[in-house]
């Protein structure tokens, strides 16, 4: 149902997306701009090894909940449908890539961001919870193995529509395609970290070579 509620709450999830975290926590209480350091973008894992672990957590957890509120907005309105039904799985799945194109091109910081995986997360949590843990498992035994948090992030992503067609054979058509385009996007903004995967040159967490994993 398209109305002038539901078109201001995805300009609504846009703009919670947007919001830089990580560039107004570098700017305001360390006095640097985190896309001038390490891997030049706006996200939680660049906070991590730019400013450090006081930064780079509120900045991941404030991230992941942009995502996650940006999917619950409907709950807190009369958008006119029913929650759980088909038109308002997808009115969320709208919202949730609104919060992510959000992320990626920040109106707030010259539409410089992340590359978006908190806030993919975020996400995930709002709608799948289940699937979101199946995920952060991936996630966590990948970096544990490897340290690589590029290779943690790709694989968990590709992980997620594993889960949701092979796992619990979700009933929504919509979320299915969105997993798949979920891990479409990540191999896709990981690009040149699959190159350096390649050729060996991938720095891996705690490390302190020039070629930093992106968010």
């Amino acid at each position: 149902m398209i109305n002038l509620l539901n078109i201001t709450l995805i300009i609504a999830a846009y703009l919670i997306g947007s919001i830089p975290t990580a560039v107004w926590v570098g700017k305001i209480f360390y006095n640097k701009d985190v896309r001038e350091y390490g891997s030049g973008n706006a996200g939680a894992t660049n906070t991590f090894r730019v400013l450090g672990v006081k930064a780079g957590i509120p900045v991941l957890i404030v991230d992941i909940f942009k995502g996650w509120l940006s999917v619950k907005l409907p709950y807190f309105f009369d958008t006119g449908m029913f929650a759980h039904t088909s038109s308002f799985i997808n009115f969320q799945l709208v919202l949730g890539l609104a919060a992510l194109l959000g992320h990626i091109f920040p109106i707030y910081a010259g539409f410089r961001g992340g590359k978006g995986i908190a806030t993919l997360l975020g996400i995930i949590i709002a709608l799948d919870f289940q699937g979101a843990l199946f995920a952060i498992s991936v996630f966590l035994v990948v970096l544990a193995t490897t340290r690589y948090v590029s290779l943690s992030s790709m694989l968990a992503a590709m992980s997620f529509p594993l889960y949701i067609i092979a796992i619990e054979k979700n009933p929504y058509l919509s979320i299915t395609i969105f997993s798949l385009f979920i891990a479409i996007l990540v191999l896709i903004t990981h690009q040149k970290n699959i190159e350096r995967l390649l050729r060996g040159e991938e720095s891996k967490i705690f490390s302190k070579k020039n070629h930093l994993d992106d968010d």
